[in-house]
């Protein structure tokens, strides 16, 4: 859904600036290595030509490397007519930001094409994917131990599969071909939950927000995420899996969604399979039977609700809303939702907001047990699943000896064998990754906020964090 910003708004790429500021003015970083974290390293600007419905089309990308502080670099790829070289810098720069809070070993890079997919039948998608994949693998813009793309706003795990397969013919040798991309089909070189992972993170983080006291009360909340009302805005691939996982396994209310054809809202919550489903055939959620529609969409950002999730476009929320935004708590699904003007009025009226840099690290945290995996080889769990298996059923009959030599006195639950015996799965491991990474990457900004008087917000402690790793890792480097 895009959204005309006040005149007096900072573009993106200048609220991505404005926060990294924020941020090191409270470090004791030299001039230098400021500057030198702060600059995008490279960008790769290519047009090139393909020939469809009997003319050539010439289109736009790019490539853009933020840092090399670890390498490969990693960042997504996306198709949309907005893209354009300060965007994908903005973004690029977050990806370094992103993966050093989360601690993927992995410098920031962003790509896109200045594209509107729906425009172009599968056939010719592909010709355009391969094309762009071809100008950038042949200059080293995407290689296993170089640049590593991933899906954004606009692709998927086809138009990664195309980008892989593109790969492994310039370079048939290539052992570790696969790695070239993440965010594969699963029959392509992927990983289970690779698709669900944003989402899935964006629910972890709040989990991992919720068992802090201290942190709900501080959004003006309290309890758990049970019964909790959300707002959704975007039912793409993050928001659909983010509403999904919280409604279903935590309790929440949602509310209401956003789309870009306007919102729909229901006060007893609205099932979110069903509206996915809606919006698949229909193209929108105009119709939807199963809430009330408003044609305003951008108006239900401001509706009552405990959390609100930006999980589309950057910029929803801006100076023009930001004083009517009613949620105490807002997660950014989305890269850059919050504009720095808002975040400044949203601070000031104590809504918390749980960044972007944290909050939508799912799918970067997965895309690096993806090239793990096709970096080694071997699917996860291959190894030691039957072995834990048989382990836990050395215990489980024990437990069965005592239970018949106690009789009434002491027994197994019913279905205690059944779950204990079943050895970790490929998902299940990839969950438990992100889980982990997640609550561990919120304890470090939780970190600096409990120990620094004048850090008062979670995106600069997550920046703090962030860019202190990156100048050591330069440092090692020797600069």
């Amino acid at each position: 859904m895009t959204q005309t910003l006040p005149i007096q708004e900072p573009s993106f790429r200048e609220s991505v600036d404005m926060m990294f500021n924020r941020a090191v003015a409270l470090m004791d970083l030299s001039p230098g290595l400021e500057e030198k974290i702060r600059v995008c390293n490279a960008t790769y600007t290519v047009r090139f030509g393909v020939r469809l419905r009997g003319q050539i089309h010439t289109f736009t990308g790019y490539r853009s490397v933020h840092s090399e502080h670890m390498e490969p670099v990693k960042g997504g790829i996306r198709y949309a007519l907005s893209v354009n070289q300060n965007e994908v810098e903005a973004l690029a720069s977050l990806m370094t930001y992103k993966c050093a809070l989360v601690e993927t070993p992995f410098g920031g890079s962003k790509g896109g094409l200045c594209i509107d997919p729906r425009e172009w039948e599968e056939h010719e998608l592909e010709q355009i994917t391969r094309r762009f994949a071809y100008e950038l693998i042949k200059r080293d813009m995407i290689n296993p131990a170089q640049n590593v793309p991933a899906p954004d706003m606009g692709t998927g795990e086809r138009e990664m599969a195309w980008i892989a397969d593109q790969y492994k013919r310039m370079n048939t040798t290539d052992i570790n071909g696969n790695a070239c991309v993440t965010g594969k089909p699963i029959n392509g070189g992927g990983i289970a939950g690779r698709t669900e992972a944003t989402g899935r993170g964006v629910q972890y983080a709040l989990r991992e927000f919720f068992r802090d006291p201290a942190d709900v009360k501080r959004a003006g909340l309290e309890g758990t995420l049970d019964r909790k009302t959300v707002i959704v805005q975007g039912l793409g691939n993050v928001g659909y899996h983010a509403a999904k996982f919280l409604s279903e396994e935590d309790g929440c209310y949602i509310t209401a969604v956003i789309e870009h054809d306007g919102a729909v809202f229901n006060n007893d919550g609205i099932d979110v399979e069903d509206l996915k489903a809606w919006i698949t055939r229909h193209g929108g959620v105009t119709g939807y039977p199963g809430a009330r529609y408003h044609d305003d969409g951008a108006a239900l950002l401001e509706q009552d609700c405990d959390i609100l999730i930006p999980a589309a476009m950057e910029g929803v929320i801006n100076l023009g809303n930001a004083e009517r935004i009613s949620a105490r708590l807002i997660i950014e699904a989305a890269n850059g939702p919050v504009t720095a003007g808002a975040d400044d009025v949203l601070k000031k009226r104590g809504v918390v907001i749980i960044p972007d840099l944290y909050a939508n690290a799912g799918g970067v945290t997965v895309s690096y047990f993806e090239w793990v995996k096709n970096l080694s080889h071997i699917r996860f769990g291959r190894m030691q699943r039957r072995q834990e298996e048989a382990r836990h059923e050395l215990i489980v009959a024990e437990l069965e000896r005592l239970d018949r030599y106690l009789g009434n006195a002491w027994s197994i639950s019913p279905d205690f064998k059944k779950k204990y015996l079943r050895g970790a799965d490929e998902l299940e491991l990839v969950r438990s990754g992100l889980d982990d990474t997640m609550r561990t990457a919120f304890q470090s900004m939780r970190a600096v906020m409990n120990t620094r008087e004048d850090v008062h917000d979670y995106r600069t402690a997550a920046y703090l964090v962030a860019i202190g790793r990156v100048a050591a890792s330069y440092r090692a480097k020797g600069l």
